[in-house]
């Protein structure tokens, strides 16, 4: 019934194992990979013919977790699992992007990728599985895939790098990369680091590029038994190679004319003119199909120029930076802001600091965990001079955002030296050319502004590449349109010592170890140039939090005093929260945190919180409330919530006849400790304590004289007589 091939191999001290023709065997391709304890379905199906009117290939790569794979049940009301987690988004990304540029250009048939986890082991991420998963189902699919491709995460400890470290390795490890490529080169890299350097960063590409070599022939040798006969290929028409030789011949003048324009809008308007022009010379037919042909030319006069001149499209030579504008505190009411400009692309990004309850919980496959650290995108359709629609916060901003993320979050304080919750939001203003870059450096700076005691400043910068058979050029700082139609996307994001994050797309089939290295010594001197130019603005975090933002106090507690503080049902604490105006957030630990903006409130919260923990000192005199008066006594609130009892013998130096003749239920007094008794009771006296002044008094009572022989033991005093027994028979 199954016609199952299975390949397994040792890999990095764990089996991985690949099996087709089991599972989903209608798919064109289907792959289950098991790495450790951890499966992922991967599966891949494309249209047999393209839609009509395609200029682009209609690629789209979903990842899922299912929460069974973990032997969970989904929380909320539904039970089941909804939009996807930001997890499942930049996974599905980091597949998309290596596989992408390996079709062949003529392909246009509609092609979806399902990666599905069914199983973790917690220890192994499945995302390594599941873009080896891709790239084998694609590869036995018999669609035009110029695969395999390998993928390896790789981890930095004690100086040494590790092949697809464990969850707990990570922990440890200075660096969190994942790279993935063919057998002759890289095409993605996705990475984390603690200030690495370059030497080291490029160590550990070149040594997950080792890595998965075993996974490609592990690969290459299911695909010979598994794989289904290869779609034929279609070239390109006659006619439209006639058209392309054509389109040049009407419009190169006018398309390299439009890119001497150094301002992006004009340029823009001076391009999409220039194709018009060619247009309206060419037949119905021909300019129903011009757009490729014109793309083509674009792209061929902008990288010419580049490669033959040394000069780049806004005038720039292949290593400078655009100018530099930063300024801070520009909201006035926001916790810190900043408004980075470099030539134009602009990044709005304020900072707001909050509490404990402020966190992000999220409820992954791991486990449920809290984040204090949310950093998030936004490019509004205005920042390009675009309509659009608003409100959808699509893929590539929430991979955006958590590289700009990976980038600042290893600059962090410490949760116990800095309490705050820290949420940063990038708006993106105007763009040209490496937002997500733009947005690490404004973060940086409205953080600083903030008064985020971040350890160092961090900057980001966009490196590109231009390659063709005679050469190639390294972009820096690369433009919307050098991006657009480079074969790089380099990013780089770090401090003046080493580098915290690095993303690298190639639209090429790879490029060497050289390229790479003049890349990152690029990148790094033009971070070093940026950092400089933020420096103008402001180059550590404020001594001073702003006014509006919240004071956190932070104190501990006995663990035996938590209930207390909490109450029943949460009553204390509610009460604390709802007088005093403060937010006050209590862990299992006994730490209590304290937030406001109002320095009165705040200590009064916390003056609440340590009568409710602290225990009455014996000898100490306290001010109190009588709350209760008895026959024997009067109790008095003394201590925060702590109730205490002066006998009746103790309210004066002298004899009282009643507790009412001296204190009534609400009177003020001042009592002093005078000891405890065998339950834990606390005893007061007022009688030795000035109600004026507060001041203590000299005992001036006569010491009763001790019964029997006045030894004071107590087993010496006289018995009482006994009656005597009368006879029963009297």
């Amino acid at each position: 019934m199954f016609d199952i091939v299975r390949k397994e191999i040792n890999w990095g001290g764990r089996p991985l194992v690949l099996e087709t023709g089991h599972i989903a065997r209608q798919a064109d391709g289907a792959v289950l990979v098991t790495y450790g304890e951890s499966s992922v379905l991967c599966t891949t199906v494309g249209e047999h013919a393209p839609r009509e009117g395609l200029d682009f290939f209609p690629l789209t790569v979903h990842y899922q977790e299912k929460t069974y794979a973990a032997g969970k049940i989904p929380g909320g009301f539904f039970k089941r699992e909804g939009r996807p987690t930001e997890k499942e988004v930049l996974t599905s990304r980091l597949i998309d992007r290596p596989i992408r540029p390996l079709f062949h250009k003529s392909y246009r048939n509609e092609t979806q990728v399902i990666c599905t986890t069914v199983s973790h082991d917690l220890e192994n991420d499945p995302d390594i599985a599941a873009l080896i998963g891709a790239s084998a189902a694609l590869t036995i699919s018999g669609m035009p895939f110029m695969g395999p491709i390998g993928a390896a995460r790789v981890g930095y400890i004690d100086g040494e790098y590790v092949l697809n470290p464990t969850a707990d390795q990570l922990v440890e490890s200075q660096l969190d990369l994942i790279v993935a490529g063919t057998s002759e080169g890289v095409l993605m890299v996705e990475s984390q680091a603690n200030e690495l350097t370059e030497e080291i960063m490029l160590g550990a590409v070149m040594f997950g590029h080792e890595g998965y070599q075993p996974v490609i022939d592990a690969i290459i040798d299911m695909a010979e038994r598994a794989a289904k006969e290869p779609r034929p290929i279609s070239e390109t028409p006659q006619e439209i190679l006639d058209l392309e030789a054509k389109v040049r011949k009407l419009g190169e003048a006018g398309i390299r004319e439009a890119y001497t324009e150094k301002e992006k809008l004009v340029r823009q308007d001076k391009v999409s003119a220039a194709k018009k022009a060619v247009i309206a010379q060419l037949s119905d037919e021909e300019a129903a199909i011009a757009s490729g042909p014109l793309k083509t030319l674009e792209k061929d006069v902008v990288r010419r120029a580049i490669l033959d001149t040394g000069e780049r499209i806004d005038g720039r030579d292949t290593k400078t930076v655009r100018a530099i504008e930063s300024q801070i505190s520009i909201l006035p009411r926001a916790h810190g802001s900043a408004l980075f400009t470099r030539g134009e692309t602009q990044a709005m990004v304020v900072a707001t600091l909050g509490t404990g309850q402020d966190e992000q919980i999220i409820d992954a496959l791991e486990g449920e965990y809290r984040e204090h650290f949310l950093l998030h995108y936004n490019f509004p359709p205005y920042s390009v001079g675009e309509t659009g629609r608003i409100g959808f916060t699509g893929r590539r901003e929430v991979g955006h955002g958590k590289l700009a993320w990976r980038a600042l979050r290893p600059l962090l304080p410490a949760k116990e030296d800095f309490p705050y919750t820290v949420r940063v939001v990038s708006e993106i203003t105007e763009s040209n050319g490496s937002s997500s870059m733009a947005t690490v450096c404004g973060a940086s700076l409205a953080m600083m502004d903030a008064g985020v005691p971040l350890k160092a400043p961090v900057a980001g910068i966009a490196m590109g590449l231009i390659k063709e058979d005679d050469g190639y050029a390294v972009l820096s700082d690369i433009l919307g349109d050098e991006d657009h139609l480079g074969d790089m996307d380099f990013k780089v994001a770090g401090t003046d010592t080493g580098i915290t994050s690095l993303q690298m797309d190639i639209k090429i089939t790879s490029i060497t170890r050289e390229i790479m290295e003049i890349a990152l010594d690029q990148a790094r001197d033009g971070r070093i140039h940026i950092l400089g130019e933020m420096a103008k603005a402001i180059d550590s975090g404020r001594n001073e939090l702003s006014e509006h933002a919240p004071r956190i106090t932070t104190m501990q507690i006995p663990t035996d005093k938590i209930r207390e503080v909490i109450g029943t049902g949460g009553k204390v604490i509610r009460e604390i929260c709802e007088v005093t105006g403060c937010k006050v957030d209590i862990d299992d630990e006994g730490l209590i945190k304290v937030a406001s903006s109002d320095g009165e409130a705040a200590q009064k919260a916390i003056d609440w919180i340590t009568s409710i923990v602290a225990e009455p000192e014996v000898g100490v005199i306290y001010t109190g409330k009588v709350v209760k008066v008895v026959d024997f006594g009067a109790f008095v609130n003394f201590f925060g919530s702590r109730d205490g009892l002066v006998h009746i013998s103790e309210l004066k130096n002298e004899r009282v006849g009643q507790v009412t003749d001296v204190i009534n239920e609400g009177d003020e007094v001042k009592v002093k400790v005078i000891g405890m008794d065998d339950r834990g009771k606390v005893k007061l006296s007022m009688r030795v304590v000035d109600q004026e002044t507060g001041e203590e008094l000299e005992d001036t009572r006569p010491a009763r004289e001790p019964r029997g022989d006045g030894d004071g033991d107590g087993d010496d005093r006289p018995r009482p007589r006994r009656r005597p027994r009368r006879d029963a028979a009297e």
